[in-house]
């Protein structure tokens, strides 16, 4: 059997989609002797416990996608509500316009993480990738993690959604 063909066009299903609130996460990476790259995402999900594992997806046309492909590790950093501006910046712009004045640091399996107050963060051993229709899914498997009590940032009906105004 297969598939029937949708009754929907993209954009509906796009609008769709966008019901469903996600977290926002900035993902970076780097190969040997090259520059960081770094891109938000909210297609970020938990996948196992044992082994701590997590996936991410990320566009076929995505300026990122050959470092994200071919790098050992990269750092996943979920925005924390008052990063709007830091997830804004990675969503354009050149690498060396997404990096200026945001301070790095080596995670401590080498990956570059950003030295922000972040809601948590996760360095990732690039176990895994898949592609899927106009995506690569990217299966990382936890090596490091640290959190905070910070509330996060979500995305939600293609725009942010500001959780502290979700606890009065």
């Amino acid at each position: 059997m297969t598939a029937s063909a949708p009754s929907f066009d993209s954009a509906f299903f796009r609008a769709t989609l966008g019901r469903f609130p996600t977290g926002v996460a900035v993902i970076t990476a780097r190969l040997a002797g090259q520059e960081p790259v770094g891109l938000t995402v909210s297609s970020f999900n938990s996948v196992s416990l044992d082994p701590p594992l997590v996936l991410f997806s990320l566009s076929r046309g995505s300026s990122s996608l050959a470092t994200l492909l071919n790098c050992e590790r990269y750092v996943i950093h979920v925005m924390s509500h008052e990063q709007l501006g830091v997830s804004h910046r990675f969503t354009k712009g050149t690498a060396a316009e997404r990096f200026s004045d945001v301070p790095l640091v080596q995670a401590p399996g080498g990956s570059p993480r950003l030295d922000l107050p972040c809601a948590a963060w996760f360095e990732c051993f690039n176990r895994s990738r898949y592609d899927e229709g106009d995506h690569v899914i990217f299966i990382g498997e936890v090596e490091h993690c640290e959190r905070t009590e910070s509330l996060p940032l979500v995305y939600h009906a293609g725009g942010y959604d500001l959780t502290p105004n979700l606890q009065k």
